[in-house]
């Protein structure tokens, strides 16, 4: 075994076979470093893997256990809206519909920690000519000021950012909400109809990326990795 995914394997079939059981404290790190032939740092790093897996508890002082009731985590990836479409066979279109420097609402500052103007997007996806996605999106510039070279009519927001702009944390919310009359007329659905809404803000080390609201097209699934 020469890399921390070898370690993290083995660590997990050996958790899967109850040679560790549940509660149990693992060999010290030490000791696993001799046993797999590796630096004690590349057995740290693949019993973190574990733990930030929800298999593994780790306590300063404690030792590591193997945790009584393992929380599986869903892994989420920030979709290519172009690639989710072509993906599935459909053709790709994109139309964007509004891009301004402005004032961004309190709540969309406050989530970016950030105050003073940003830049405003508005996009509309399509899967086959229809309505696939709605995309409304506040970019901090300073925190990535190349998108402001971007002609966004050809490349999408989306798919800029996903390429170019890292980001070290980040999170998601999945909702469904009621379309007003405007977001019925641009996604051809029934006002009051249920539509799928992701919303999701990015950092990087320092500040906010971007905070997007996705509205679906009805019947759209939302799928993730246990």
């Amino acid at each position: 075994m020469t890399g921390w995914q070898d370690i993290e394997a083995e660590a997990l079939r050996r958790i899967h076979a109850r040679a560790w059981p549940p509660g149990s404290t693992i060999p010290h790190e030490a000791d696993l470093a001799k046993e797999f032939g590796v630096a004690r740092a590349t057995v740290n790093r693949a019993l973190q893997a574990l733990a930030d897996a929800g298999w593994l508890d780790r306590r300063r002082k404690a030792g590591t256990r193997v945790a009584l009731h393992p929380v599986r985590k869903a892994t989420f990836s920030i979709p290519i809206l172009r690639a989710e479409i072509e993906g599935a066979d459909s053709v790709y279109g994109y139309r964007l519909l509004g891009r301004t420097l402005e004032e961004a609402p309190a709540p969309i500052a406050a989530r970016l920690g950030v105050a003073g103007a940003l830049l405003h997007v508005t996009a509309l996806h399509l899967a086959d000519g229809r309505p696939y996605a709605h995309e409304d999106r506040w970019v901090n510039v300073a925190a990535v000021p190349g998108i402001m070279a971007v002609d966004l009519a050809v490349a999408s927001a989306n798919e800029w950012l996903v390429t170019h702009a890292p980001f070290v944390r980040g999170d998601y919310a999945i909702g469904a909400a009621a379309a007003d009359d405007a977001m019925a007329g641009v996604m051809g659905a029934a006002i009051g109809a249920a539509l799928v809404t992701v919303e999701r803000t990015t950092w990087d080390d320092t500040a906010g990326i971007t905070a997007v609201r996705i509205t679906f097209r009805e019947g759209h699934w939302v799928r993730t990795v246990i």
